[in-house]
């Protein structure tokens, strides 16, 4: 079999998997935060933090619970790693550094999971299981209950109440991501990924040195990791290692896992909002993006340039072989128009196109179909910010789901689009401006430019991966691409919640001849327009220099 006949039957495999799970789970996510009813263990969990889950919150109230949990959340997890050395369970790893544990907690509660340092070098079990772990879960649930309550903006009228944060993030955790992820890791384990709590073993040696490992819980934070779109692995080497990637099933697998909620979340959307076809719109949107980015990428990694080339069936550099260009491919665009950032393969050793591809894939702000939650919040935006450049075409006050979009909406949906750009562009100028920072590229030139451009579009979009010949372990990048990842994820949510209790407040708008039919295909071609003119062209200049300059140039 030919390996672009591979690379296309695994995305058929991937897209028939999807597309059985769509229904299933997306109705199970809209009862889920549409149910008035408490588990007992929820009921638990309520008492213990002294939350009321049927008290509903204003958009105020809400967001001071999303920043008052994570702000909890990113000193404990600072804390945790400050005390490694002391921790039981350390497997004789010292306390992590101030500057790297201030980055690491902000990374893994933004749901960045950027990681400056070797897994397994530096975390001990309990970090990794009971810092890091609980993390991918808890972050991921913020992130459905900011997308669940925008829909209710959309959904309610006459009220600004959006729900009860600690409900949504309680109902996310024990009812959607901890069964998925139960049945995820036993398919992990049954392909051959490891669970345990092993200490530090050897398992080779070779002239002048050895070869040591150490275990760990990796099949449960595995499968977190990709469900929950988080991307933090156990191992520097991610998911290219065997231990939690170990095969071509456990990839097709994993790649599954990184896709399905937010896919999913599309038939959520529908369903509580009262029409089925405005989610299968959204839905249409997320996978003509997906499915565009997912061809170009296979076709300029498969492209022949030479010899080489030509015996490795493609630019196999930075590739496993376990999974080939295909399973490659998939990966990269899976994770990088999702808020993902696990890699099975490095990006940095891409093509100049390919790695050009997976960086435009987050500057879009991975909203195809993007993070758990935030993909669905950030293609509402989107779709606002179409039907508002509908309207000015046609001289109408433009409505989205029976709600006006007026003045006070469209600023804030201008100031959600507006400011991971600005934290990506800036960040990147100053540390072209300052001597220190570009001392830590490896690589010269357009690539070495594309190397810091890649760091913090994937630290302010909370994405995670990176070009991997950028030393980030200096006190510049953790404390710069920390702010990036803490102001790149909680200033937009600030701004998705104000929007939300906007609408809430609303009277609906009655349909007439002249409203726009945003559950047309015409209004997809539209709306996928509007994705790539008014967030992509805004990298443009800065992409021209990096990897559109080095794949010109090849």
């Amino acid at each position: 079999m030919s390996p672009v006949l591979a690379g296309v039957l695994q995305l058929l495999a991937l897209v028939v998997a999807l597309g059985l799970s769509y229904r299933p789970l997306g109705d199970h996510m809209a009862r889920v935060y549409s149910s008035e009813q408490h588990y007992k263990p929820e009921k638990w969990i309520y008492k213990a933090i002294g939350a009321n889950p049927d008290v509903e919150m204003r958009w105020p109230a809400y967001l001071r619970g999303v920043l008052a949990f994570s702000a909890v959340s990113v000193l404990f997890l600072y804390l945790l790693q400050r005390m490694q050395g002391s921790l039981p369970g350390s497997l004789g790893f010292v306390s992590i550094d101030a500057d790297q544990a201030f980055n690491t907690a902000a990374s893994f509660v933004a749901n960045t999971n950027w990681q400056s340092y070797y897994g397994e070098q530096a975390m001990g079990h309990v970090v990794q299981t009971g810092g890091l772990a609980v993390q991918n879960f808890v972050s991921a649930a913020v992130g459905i209950a900011v997308a669940v309550a925008l829909v209710r903006g959309f959904a309610r009228s006459r009220t600004g109440e959006l729900g009860n944060f600690w409900a949504d993030l309680v109902r996310g955790v024990v009812r959607i991501l901890l069964p998925i992820s139960v049945i995820g890791a036993l398919v992990l384990v049954a392909c051959g990924a490891i669970q345990n709590f092993a200490g530090i073993h050897q398992v080779g040696q070779f002239a002048g040195g050895s070869q040591q490992w150490n275990g760990g819980a990796v099949a449960s934070q595995e499968v977190i990791k990709e469900l929950g779109t988080n991307g933090g692995g156990y191992f520097n080497a991610n998911s290219a290692h065997p231990f939690e990637n170990p095969n071509g099933l456990s990839n097709l697998f994993e790649i599954y896992l990184i896709l399905v909620i937010p896919f999913a979340l599309t038939r959520t959307f529908g369903r509580m909002v009262g029409s089925l076809k405005q989610g299968y719109a959204i839905l249409g949107t997320m996978a003509t993006i997906w499915l565009g980015f997912t061809a170009l990428m296979m076709w300029t990694e498969f492209a022949h340039h030479g010899p080489a080339f030509d015996l490795a069936g493609g630019a196999m550099e930075g590739k496993e072989t376990r999974f080939g260009i295909g399973g490659s491919s998939l990966f990269a665009v899976a994770t990088t128009l999702t808020s993902t950032g696990a890699v099975n393969s490095f990006h940095s050793s891409y093509t100049g196109f390919g790695g050009g591809i997976a960086m435009l894939g987050m500057q879009l702000g991975e909203i195809a179909p993007g993070g758990v939650g935030s993909g669905l919040y950030g293609m509402l935006v989107m779709a606002i910010i179409a039907v508002f450049l509908a309207g000015l075409m046609v001289g109408r006050t433009p409505e989205y789901l029976g709600k006006k979009i007026g003045t006070r909406e469209i600023k804030f949906a201008a100031l959600y689009i507006l400011i991971t750009p600005a934290l990506v562009l800036c960040f990147t100028a100053a540390s072209f401006v300052l001597d220190t920072p570009a001392h830590s590229m490896t690589n010269s030139g357009a690539h070495g430019f594309s190397e810091i451009l890649y760091a913090y579009t994937s630290g302010a979009n909370n994405n995670g991966s990176a070009f991997a010949g950028l030393n980030a372990d200096t006190q510049w990048f953790n404390t710069t691409i920390g702010l990036a990842m803490l102001l790149g994820r909680f200033l937009p949510m600030v701004f998705v919640l104000a929007l939300a209790g906007s609408l809430a407040e609303q009277s609906p708008v009655p349909e007439t001849a002249g409203t726009l039919r945003t559950e047309k295909p015409l209004f997809t071609g539209l709306l996928v327009g509007t994705i790539m003119i008014v967030t992509g062209l805004t990298y443009f200049p800065a992409l021209a220099l990096g990897p559109l300059a080095e794949g010109l140039a090849a």
